[in-house]
Order: C-alpha cells, then structure tokens, then sequence
C-alpha cells in the first residue's frame, strides 16, 4: 500500500511538473542557493590549476627572453662584423680605384704589425721580394702617401713612415708649385714644414704633393694639407704644421709601387719628371731660347739632323763702337 501510495505521488508530481513546471523552477533557486558552495568547494582546485599555469609561462617567459637576448647579441655581433667588412670593403674599393686612376703598378699588401712609438714609426708589411718589393719602393693608400721600404726579406718588409722623425719628404704647394720640405714629428696625425720664407705664397689650406726631387717619391702623390702656419723664434721664417693626407694610423692594407708611374701630359712645373719649355744655345757671351719640340714639318721637306741642330751658333760680327768725346768742363 506504502509503495502504491508512492508511486501515486510521484506520478502526480510529474503531472504537475509538465503541466506547469513548478518543480522546474523549484530546482533553480535550489541552484542559486548552492553555487556558492560550489565555488567554495572548487576554489583549491582553481588556485592550483592557476599556480601551475603561472609557473608554465613564467618558465616559458623566461626561456624565450634568454633565447631572444641570446638571438639579439648574435644579431648585434653580425652587424658588427657586417659594418666592418662595409668598411673594408669601402678602403679597399678606394685603394683599387685609386691604383686605377693612375694606371699604377702596384702590390696590395695587408698590415701585419704597426709601430707608433713617438721615436719610431713603422709599419711591416705580409709582402717581400716574392711579390717584387724592394727597398726604397713607395707605399700609399687611397688618401696619399705614407712612406718607403727601407727594408725587405722574401716575406715581409719594413716601412719607414712620413711621421717617424727621421724622414724627410721634398713637396710642392699644388697650387703654385713652391718647393718644401715635410718632416716627420713622431704623431700620426701630424707632419711639420720648418723654415718657410715669410715672401713664400704658402696659405693654410694649401695641399702638399710630392714634388719627384731626389728621384726616390714619384711627382703628384698627396702628402698633407697646411693646418697652421706660425714664425718660429727668429721671426725671420715660418714654421708650418701639415696634418697628413694618407690614414696612418689605421687601415689594414696598403699599396707598394712597383714602378715609379709615367708622368702625366700637362704635369705642373714642380714636376721633376717635365721637361722644360725651352732650352739655352750658348751664343757668343748671351743666349737664346728655342724650343725644344720641332715644328711640324711641310711634305717635302728634309728633315734637320739632331747634329746639325746642335752645333753651336757662330756669333755675328759686331762694329765696334766708336770712341765718345771726353766731357768738358763748363766755364764758369
């Protein structure tokens, strides 16, 4: 009876429960009054699930920031590199151009050791007799000159630098052509000009060339530009400072002339290697100026020897003069 009385109940119930969903609503307050105890209840579950993912990404954080610093280094030390191979590739473009621009015969020789000390400066080149250096060569860069081989072995060479205080340089001022003479002062970045004329057209400014003199620097190779010029003590010259035109204290490779270059046509006055426009025919106790380039000769003509050309020319005859009255004496 107790369990047909049940099931008579709760067939009801449902009846009720689909008709109009009491119960329905019923079971949501019911909801409503226990999801904070849900919460509660699965609050330590959260926190540990949190915790653990926390220390996944701060791992994974701190990974990927060690990789990125590592990647941003590397990256830092390859635009290092890449900016020095620009440089070099930039000095090595200027040597090469500046071979080429004057049709130099030339050697590329890179830098093995360097010597600055103010009583000594050389350089020692990875170049010797095998590559044909010899002593008293030529060494530039692509700004000017920087010294000579004053010493060489099948496989290396020495180099006395313009700077070292013991070298001598004779130049010309491109601009007018006035011969000097460059010293070296032990400092990389300085040359001096001792005793200059105070009547010479010497301006600060002014670019310095080797002028060819002494047959050991070819004519035309940039040495230095006037910094300064001061008196010295004398008051009677002036001394100049030259701040030098190649880089001598850098650079990695440098150029040794082979051979002394061809003059160019048109070289200025101070070039050694330029004939004079004229040359002097000795005649009688005077002389005379012909030019020494023939001129163009007509078809047909005949050809002077050089022998005949260079006989000397017979002085014309001469009336002597005739002999002045002596001056009188005025009356008084």
């Amino acid at each position: 009876m107790k369990l047909l009385a049940y099931l008579a109940l709760s067939v009801m119930l449902i009846m009720l429960d689909h008709r109009g969903g009491w119960l329905s609503q019923a079971r949501r307050q019911v909801t409503l009054m226990v999801q904070p105890l849900w919460m509660v209840a699965g609050w330590p579950g959260r926190m540990v699930e949190r915790i653990s993912d926390d220390a996944g990404t701060l791992t994974r954080l701190t990974s990927e920031n060690r990789r990125l610093r590592n990647d941003l280094m590397l990256n830092q030390a390859r635009m290092a590199r890449l900016q020095t191979l620009a440089a070099d590739n930039a000095r090595l473009r200027g040597l090469l151009d500046a071979a080429d621009r004057g049709k130099l015969d030339v050697v590329l020789s890179p830098v093995l050791d360097i010597d600055l000390d103010p009583t000594r400066q050389r350089l020692v080149l990875d170049a010797g007799t095998r590559d044909g250096v010899q002593v008293g060569q030529s060494v530039i860069d692509a700004g000017g000159l920087l010294g000579q081989i004053i010493a060489v072995t099948p496989m290396y060479a020495n180099v006395l630098l313009l700077t070292d205080p013991s070298h001598a340089v004779p130049v010309a001022v491109a601009r007018n052509g006035v011969r000097l003479v460059v010293y070296g002062e032990g400092r990389s970045d300085l040359l001096r000009v001792p005793s200059v004329p105070l009547s010479s057209d010497i301006k600060v400014g002014d670019v310095l060339v080797t002028s060819g003199l002494g047959g050991r620097f070819a004519p035309g190779f940039p040495v230095g530009t006037i910094a300064s010029l001061r008196p010295d003590d004398s008051r009677a010259f002036l001394i100049g400072e030259v701040t030098p035109a190649a880089q001598l204290d850098r650079g990695r490779e440098v150029l040794v002339l082979l051979s002394q270059p061809s003059p160019l046509p048109g070289a200025t006055a101070f070039n050694a290697t330029t004939a004079p426009a004229s040359a002097a025919i000795a005649i009688g106790q005077g002389t005379a100026a012909v030019p020494t380039t023939a001129p163009a000769q007509k078809p047909g003509a005949t050809a002077i020897p050089p022998a005949a050309a260079a006989k000397p020319i017979a002085p014309a005859a001469t009336t002597p003069p005739k002999p002045q009255p002596a001056p009188t004496e005025p009356r008084r």
